[in-house]
This record gives structure tokens, C-alpha cells and sequence, in this order.
């Protein structure tokens, strides 16, 4: 018989110990793995779950283009609940606004993605652009909220003011987890909610000067509108030389060049007139100074006349006491909210500030729904973030992404905005 080995007995002792100790740690670490990827499925899965099964209520305050457009983006994220939408007007008010919209591209492209058909829908085409009246327009829209009700709970409560009273008693029932203000400019909404009211007030570099026809003998119904651009006056009769004078006798002399836009239908006529502050001349200087209310309404009428469609009748001295129009050319501004979204804390609400709430242009180019309507590009994902939202830091977030949209729609039409619905 052999003698042992003690030195090789430890080896194999320590050799043994060795390999049980790496199948445990192999089996340790295997286990975690298996645990940490077993947890994050199951995470996955319940956020999944979570989210799916999210629905919060909305409330709308405002039943014109604007909040029913909100009301619609907000039934097409799926995470709608309850959906109310509140205004004062009843409904023969609200329906038969003589206005005409202009829908651009843009707007059109936004529409047709929430299940607008704009073939069901009185209007007509022009360069890509729809062309109807608001009231066609509004009531197209609670035609789809009402097929929508199958759904979604929704209720349309026309004929009711939205106060502090009604928000006591609606809070009590059911407080909405988003309200979405779209009560216009002359709305006061907002102050029911304690939003502050200050505005930016920034200029746009151009003026401009605004005129609206009523003919009762015409028929109600949408145009194309009227485009005319480099427009020359001759104010010589009183005593304006409307040629700017060149700075160097071998350039030839500039007149100052205006863009007129006519638009609505045949009944209520309105017209834009417009040029940029480059534009600097004696005439735009006299227009924007003049003391004689005859000036504007004489450019006005004559613009009417040479660039009018050849199916309507011309204005004459006799029925131009129909026009009302700017006494002179004024400073285009747009104004927009600073706070254009904000969480009440006590009750868990978001509050998003949308259209002529959030953003008014003092001058009508007939274009002042686009304008609102890009606000509500941003809507679905406010609603979607702040259904799923976990916590209120969530929620802060989402309105955060919400202001920046909002301060991006207003500083691109300041830049461009003009440019494109006028001057182009």
C-alpha cells in the first residue's frame, strides 16, 4: 500500500471547494439574472397593463373650431374616459356664425388624421386650402363627438357658463383630470381657474389694415380667397408723391408695394391689407398717420372693385356705406399668454390654454384658426402623458413639452407666419 500524500489530498481538497464554490456563484449569478429579467417583464407587462387600462376625465371649455377640435383630439388618444364640453352659447348662437375659415395645408393634413371628411362637409377647394364657414365647420365636429358617444362618455352642455360655481359643484361630483380652456380672447375662463393673464405682446415688422362688407342681397356662401400682391395707390389727390425717391439718382424709383387679401362669402366680405415695415415710404408713412377715415375706405373700395370675383357685383358710392373698415394702417402684433399651462395642485388638475386664448393676432388674415390649430398639435400627447402619468413630476413634464409647443407655434408665426398667409 501506498503512502498518501498530504500535500496532494489538499490539493484535491482545495481543487473541490474551488469548483463548488464556482457552481454556486454560476448559479447565484444565473438566479438574479433570471429574477432581475423575470421583474422587468412582469414591470413591463403591469406598466403595459397600466397604461392600456388608463382613462382620465376631460373638460372642455369652449364649443367654437378650436375646442371642438380639442374635444376630437382628445376622444382619438384613447384615454379619454368622460369627456365634457361646456359653453354659454346655445346652440342656433353657435351654428350660425356668418365667419369663413381658411383651413391650410397643415390644418387639413391635422384634420384628416382625426377622421375629418372634408368631401361630407359644405365648403369648397383652392391651392390645397378648404374653405368653410365656422358654423358648418362646428357642427360637422359635434356630428362626429355624437357618433363618438358610443365609446366615450361624452356629454356637449350648451347654454352653460363656465364659473366658480359650476367648478365647486363639478368638483365635487367629478373633477377632471385635464381641462382644456378654448374660450376665446373675450373669455374669462382662465381667471376662474387663477391663471394670470399676462401677455408677450411682440411685433410681427408689418402693418396692416382690416375692412368687412355685409351685403344682405348675396348669398351665403364659402370663396376661395383673393390674393394680389406689389399693390400701387395713388394718393395724389391728396397730395401724397407715393414714389419713393432713389438714394442714387441711377436706380429706378420704388413704389411701395401692398398685399391685399379678400375672403369670406358672398354675403360678409372682409379684406386684409398688408405690408412689411422694410416697406418704409411717404405713403405707408401717411397711412399710418392720416386723420382722414375717407382714405382707407376709398383704397378699400377701389381694391374691392379691380380684384373682386367676376360673378359679384362692384361697390358703389351708394352701397359703401355697407364697408366698415381701419380708419389707418396699424402695427400687426401678436400677443400670447406666458402661462399657457399650469397644474392645480390642490385638486390634480392640468390646464392647457388653447386658440384665441392663448394666442391673439390684432389682425384678421383670415387664417386666425390655423393659428390655433397648430397649438393643438401637442394635445393628444398632453392628455396620453398625463392619463399614464405615475406621479405628479410626470405630470409636470408633460406640461412642460405642452409651454414649449405652445412658445414654438407663437415664434414661428411671428417669424414666418405672415409671410406665408400674406405675403407669399
Amino acid at each position: 500500500m501506498e503512502p498518501v500524500n498530504a500535500e496532494s489530498l489538499v490539493n484535491r481538497f482545495n481543487g473541490s471547494v474551488e469548483e463548488q464554490y464556482g457552481t454556486l456563484a454560476y448559479d447565484t449569478a444565473l438566479s438574479t439574472l433570471l429574477a432581475v429579467l423575470l421583474y422587468v417583464l412582469l414591470k413591463v407587462s403591469l406598466d403595459g397593463i397600466r397604461q392600456w387600462r388608463a382613462r382620465i376625465s376631460v373638460l372642455v371649455v369652449g364649443s367654437g373650431p378650436i375646442g371642438l377640435t380639442a374635444a376630437l383630439v382628445a376622444v382619438r388618444t384613447g384615454k379619454v374616459l368622460k369627456l365634457t364640453v361646456l359653453d354659454e352659447r346655445y346652440r342656433s348662437a353657435l351654428l350660425c356664425r356668418p365667419q369663413q375659415i381658411a383651413l391650410d395645408p397643415r390644418s387639413v393634413r391635422f384634420l384628416l388624421n382625426l377622421g375629418v371628411d372634408f368631401d361630407n362637409m359644405e365648403g369648397c377647394w383652392h391651392n390645397e386650402h378648404f374653405f368653410t364657414k365656422i358654423g358648418v365647420f362646428q357642427e360637422y365636429l359635434l356630428s362626429i363627438l355624437e357618433r363618438k358617444k358610443q365609446k366615450v362618455d361624452v356629454k356637449v352642455r350648451l347654454g352653460t357658463k363656465f364659473s366658480e360655481e359650476y367648478l365647486r359643484k363639478m368638483f365635487r361630483e367629478e373633477r377632471p383630470r385635464v381641462i382644456i380652456v378654448a374660450d376665446g380672447s373675450c373669455g374669462d375662463s382662465c381667471s376662474v381657474l387663477g391663471i394670470s393673464a399676462d401677455y408677450i405682446v411682440e411685433s410681427c415688422r408689418a402693418y396692416g389694415a382690416n375692412a368687412t362688407i355685409e351685403r344682405l342681397d348675396q348669398r351665403q356662401v364659402p370663396t376661395p380667397e383673393i390674393r394680389a400682391h406689389s399693390l400701387y395707390f395713388d394718393l395724389s389727390a391728396y397730395g401724397i408723391n407715393t414714389v419713393k425717391e432713389p438714394r442714387n439718382s441711377s436706380q429706378p424709383a420704388v413704389k411701395p408695394g401692398f398685399h391685399l387679401k379678400i375672403y369670406g362669402t358672398f354675403r360678409n366680405r372682409y379684406m386684409a391689407l398688408a405690408c412689411t415695415s422694410d416697406a418704409d415710404s411717404k405713403m405707408m408713412h401717411f397711412l399710418r398717420h392720416t386723420a382722414n377715415p375717407s382714405v382707407m375706405k376709398n383704397i378699400f373700395h377701389q381694391s374691392f372693385n379691380a380684384y373682386k370675383t367676376d360673378i359679384e357685383p362692384r361697390l358703389s358710392d351708394v352701397t359703401l356705406h355697407h364697408m366698415q373698415c381701419s380708419r389707418m394702417l396699424f402695427e400687426i402684433m401678436l400677443s400670447h399668454r406666458r402661462v399657457s399651462a399650469a397644474y392645480i395642485e390642490g385638486d390634480h388638475v392640468a390646464v392647457t390654454v388653447e386658440g384665441e386664448a392663448a394666442r391673439v393676432l390684432n389682425f384678421d388674415t383670415g387664417c386666425g384658426v390655423n393659428l390655433g390649430m397648430r397649438g393643438l398639435e401637442s394635445l393628444g400627447m398632453l392628455i396620453y402623458r398625463t392619463a399614464t402619468a405615475l406621479d405628479q413630476n410626470d405630470v409636470f413634464e408633460a406640461l412642460l413639452a405642452k409651454i414649449q409647443h405652445s412658445k414654438h407655434v407663437a415664434e414661428t408665426f411671428r417669424q414666418t407666419g405672415l409671410s406665408s398667409e400674406m405675403f407669399e
